[in-house]
This record gives structure tokens, sequence and C-alpha cells, in this order.
């Protein structure tokens, strides 16, 4: 198949996306609701700052919703797999890290940017 060179940045975002809907049909993980894809996109952007957020931190962001939807969308993204929770020096406080298969998606995610950038 043909692929014509992208003519505008508009091209390399859309086939991105293309290649991106690509790969969630792939059964790595079972598949996240968009605020969970939201909630996931913020523990990705504080984990490569190196930025802490706890459970408690992420049922304050009121952009999410209420702390018991926030909760109930942590529960079912660690059901699916997505994230994990690990101890911290209060025992009551638990950091929300990616897991290892949730990194692998951001690879592959990053592969289809590469990908589209290229135009092919």
């Amino acid at each position: 198949m043909y692929m014509k060179t992208p003519t505008r940045p508009a091209d390399i975002y859309l086939r991105f996306l293309q290649l991106a809907d690509a790969i969630r049909g792939l059964p790595a993980l079972p598949a996240l609701d968009p605020l969970e894809e939201r909630i996931l996109a913020l523990v990705a952007r504080m984990g490569q700052e190196h930025e802490r957020l706890s459970v408690r931190d992420m049922m304050a962001k009121e952009e999410f919703g209420s702390p018991a939807t926030v909760h109930n969308r942590l529960k079912s993204m660690r059901k699916k797999g997505w994230i994990m929770l690990s101890d911290t020096e209060d025992s009551r406080r638990k950091q929300i890290e990616l897991t290892q298969a949730a990194l692998q998606h951001f690879d592959k995610l990053s592969k289809c940017l590469v990908e589209a950038a290229k135009g092919g």
C-alpha cells in the first residue's frame, strides 16, 4: 500500500491516531474509559517528572470528579493491570505508579508517533 508523505502537520497527528488505534486492538491490557485514560496520562507525566502522586493526592484533584469516582477508577485501573500502588514512608499513603505493562504500552505509542512522523 502506497502512503503519501504528510502534507500538513495535522496529517502526522491523524496518522498517529490511526496507528495508536491499531495497537489498542491488541490484547495487552483491558481498555480504559476516557477518564481512566486521563488519569493514566497524569500518572505517567508525574512519574516522568519524578513527582510523587498518592491516592489521596489524586482524589483531591477536582478535574477528575468526586473522590469516590476517582477512587473507583483507580481501583478499576489497578484490576486491569495499568497501575499499581506502592508503599510510602507513611503506611496509610499509597503511591500510584505505572505497571510494566503500562510502560510497554507507552513504548508502543511512542513508536507509533515516530512512525507517523516519518510518514510511513
